[in-house]
């Protein structure tokens, strides 16, 4: 039995003797080496290096740095530990009057760290009106580690949905500048202490001063799409319906201070109408939508006090109030030609229609009441596209745009079009003479507010050129003025 025991001790004793390579005195050799952050390569100071065997413990300079200059030679494990990091470890084999060098990459360690607290938006307070164009955003946020923070904050336009990050922010604060005129701002604010995920706030909206004076509204192509903007008569413009849906033909109405205008449902396309600054969007029309020949064509009207509005569908034209109540039909075309645009008198006694065939030509425009006779005509029997009418205050002058080289196609291609005033005491049509260059159309003519001047559309007959808008005197041939680049569909109120 002894002999037994005796036997198992001597197996433990040379089995521990065997856990670990002895280090044997045959010479020395030097290591040295670097302890950074992993991912940033930041150095990081005071880190524990020892090794296994054991031998001496160092600590690393304030560059990471630290150096064993005189080691036994032999296997050995290095470790770099220090507090807040995964501890690690690098093999290394030491040889006679040889330099090792090792580089310990140290993971921040997360297991016990807490993320920072969600931030607390200060101001502007939620929903605040009448923002500057320049504003000061502030928020709290605190770490239960004291952890250094970092934020980034996201603005988002609520009318264009273009949103504005701003990263690497190392205050409570920041200041933003360049905001648009009646618009609302929804913003965010995210803090991260580098170690867990970001912790986000709330989201917060803000609103800012409303849009000074806006005479003007118009179109422009942005994405493909038609986007409205108003301006003023500086030329400041503030966009107000999204670049993401086609929305056109904008039409103010100064009594109720509403704007409508033209889009699609997803199906069909509809009236809507929205305030001044694009908020408190109203689809007016539903069972019966705005339709004709080519929707790019198609126009509509305010009634002067605003309670209603009058639109074309194919032959027939409609009236409907603009909370979307009370559709009737007004008129029906008695030779089934398509209604392509509509304007109606101040004094509601008469809307003028533009009346055409399935293609746009074989154009009549004439005056109805709003029973629906005829009360007299402007034109008909002549070839080429017609389009843009507008009636004056007095009724007895209409504005109208004319293409006189009579040319037709199946692109609705236009080569030469000019502005015409109609006047109903001569039951004539005076050509406006305002100097338009060769190769440009005229197109989409209204009277300014006072009537002394016309705005409208100008753009080469290439039918892909930029478009702008430009005013002109009626009375005389004094040069045009373009007063907005890029943009089409003019409105003057």
């Amino acid at each position: 039995m002894k002999k037994i025991v005796l036997s198992v001790l001597m197996c433990f004793i040379l089995l521990v003797s065997c856990s670990e390579d002895p280090i044997v005195d045959g010479g020395y050799g030097t290591v040295k080496g670097r302890v950074v952050k992993a991912g940033t390569f930041e150095p990081v100071e005071n880190a524990r290096i020892s090794t296994s065997p054991s031998t001496s413990t160092f600590f690393t300079d304030k560059d990471g740095y630290f150096v064993f200059d005189k080691i036994l030679v032999g296997k050995y494990s290095f470790q770099a530990q220090k507090e807040g990091y995964t501890a690690k470890f690098e093999p290394a084999v030491v040889t006679v009057n040889n330099e090792i060098q090792i580089v310990f990459e140290l993971e921040i360690a997360t297991a016990n760290n807490k993320p920072p607290g969600i931030p607390v938006l200060t101001a502007p307070l939620d929903n605040a009106k009448n923002q500057g164009l320049t504003l000061n955003l502030t928020w709290t946020a605190t770490d239960a580690e004291t952890d250094p923070l970092t934020y980034t904050v996201m603005v988002r336009n609520g009318t264009t949905d273009v949103i504005t990050t701003y990263s690497d922010i190392k205050t409570t604060n920041l200041s933003i500048s360049g905001l648009s005129y009646s618009t609302k701002y929804y913003w965010q604010v995210a803090s991260s202490d580098a170690i867990n995920k970001p912790s986000n706030s709330i989201t917060s909206s803000f609103t800012t001063l409303a849009f000074p004076n806006p005479r003007f509204l118009y179109v422009k192509k942005v994405n493909f799409n038609n986007v409205i903007y108003t301006a003023d008569e500086l030329g400041n413009e503030l966009q107000l319906s999204s670049a993401e849906v086609n929305s056109y033909r904008p039409r103010k109405n100064l009594q109720t201070n509403k704007i409508a205008y033209i889009s699609s449902d997803g199906s069909q396309n509809q009236i809507y109408t929205m305030d001044p600054d694009g908020s408190n969007v109203f689809k007016v029309t539903n069972t019966v939508p705005i339709s004709g020949f080519n929707m790019e064509h198609v126009n509509y009207c305010w009634s002067t006090n605003g309670s209603q509005l009058i639109y074309p569908s194919f032959d027939k034209l409609y009236r409907i109030n603009s909370n979307g109540s009370g559709l009737v039909q007004l008129y029906q075309t008695p030779n089934g030609k398509f209604i392509s645009e509509c304007d109606w008198s101040q004094d509601g006694s008469q809307i003028v229609l533009k009346v055409n065939d399935v293609s746009g030509y074989n154009v009549e425009v004439y005056v109805i009441n709003t029973s629906g006779t005829v009360l007299y005509e402007v034109l008909s029997g002549l070839n080429g596209a017609v389009s843009g009418l507008d009636i004056s205050v007095d009724n007895q002058k209409i504005v109208y745009t004319r293409d006189v080289s009579g040319f037709q196609n199946a692109n609705y291609r236009r080569l030469d079009s000019r502005i015409f005033i109609y006047n109903r005491s001569s039951n004539t049509s005076i050509e406006l003479d305002n100097q338009k260059q060769n190769g440009f159309n005229d197109l989409d003519v209204k009277f300014s507010p006072n009537e002394a001047e016309v705005i409208f559309t100008n753009t080469s007959n290439d039918g892909l050129s930029i478009k702008n808008i430009q005013k002109a005197s009626v009375t005389n041939s004094t040069a045009r003025t373009t007063l907005f680049a890029g943009g089409s569909m003019p409105e003057w109120k």
